[in-house]
């Protein structure tokens, strides 16, 4: 199965994303991840990628749709793939049906994981993430074993500049904004399904099992 996890920041994208990769057996594939291995593998896209990024810049849609082709080619692919940070506007989500198109492919699952912004602004202002390893806590719904420890790697945890709660208001906004023109563009291809994501972690990913295992 092909599936695409959307979400506004701090809606609980990555946590529901290792639930689904456990029971599905499918790649995980984020934007990030992809950026990384492409800058250390060096390859001709990441090489570029990295000129942006170095400046603060975005990286340009052409070089992102590229880095999301290459990794999709991959043998791990075949049999379905969860994408976590694309498309991010409707230039990509074109792009990537077009790439599925040629491969006889498509999008069958856009999980969009809904939560009230009140509830996210507290979320995100009470997120803490790992140096090292890239995962993330929360100090009340869900802290480390030890305090500002990663329990994974036992890296340091932080709290991100834009997590702090000054700021949280205005990027939800942005990414409301954002978000919502995709939202359109896979409702009307039929495959948007929108979880409650203002349940318990167990419960969010017992609804999302039940969209995927019709």
């Amino acid at each position: 199965m092909n599936i695409i996890l959307m979400g506004l920041p701090g809606a609980g994208k990555g946590t529901q994303a290792e639930k689904i990769v456990e029971k599905f057996h499918i790649p995980h594939i984020s934007t990030g991840d992809m950026f990384r291995r492409a800058i250390s593998e060096k390859t001709e896209l990441g090489m570029k990628a990295k000129t942006f990024m170095d400046k603060g810049e975005l990286v340009p849609d052409e070089v992102t749709v590229g880095i999301v082709r290459d990794r999709l080619k991959e043998p791990d692919c075949r049999e379905g793939f969860l994408l976590d940070g694309f498309p991010r506007n409707l230039v990509q989500a074109e792009s990537l049906e077009e790439i599925l198109n040629e491969w006889n492919k498509k999008i069958e699952y856009c999980l969009h994981i809904e939560v009230d912004v009140n509830l996210l602004t507290e979320r995100l202002a009470g997120r803490r993430v790992c140096k090292s390893c890239g995962a993330t806590y929360h100090i009340q719904f869900h802290p480390p074993k030890q305090e500002n420890v990663c329990d994974r790697c036992g890296g340091e945890l932080y709290q991100r500049p834009d997590d702090s709660a000054e700021t949280v208001k205005n990027r939800l906004e942005v990414n409301r904004k954002q978000m919502a023109p995709l939202l359109q563009f896979y409702a009307e291809r039929g495959c948007l399904f929108t979880i409650d994501g203002d349940q318990p972690i167990d419960r969010v990913f017992a609804d999302i099992a039940a969209v995927l295992e019709k």
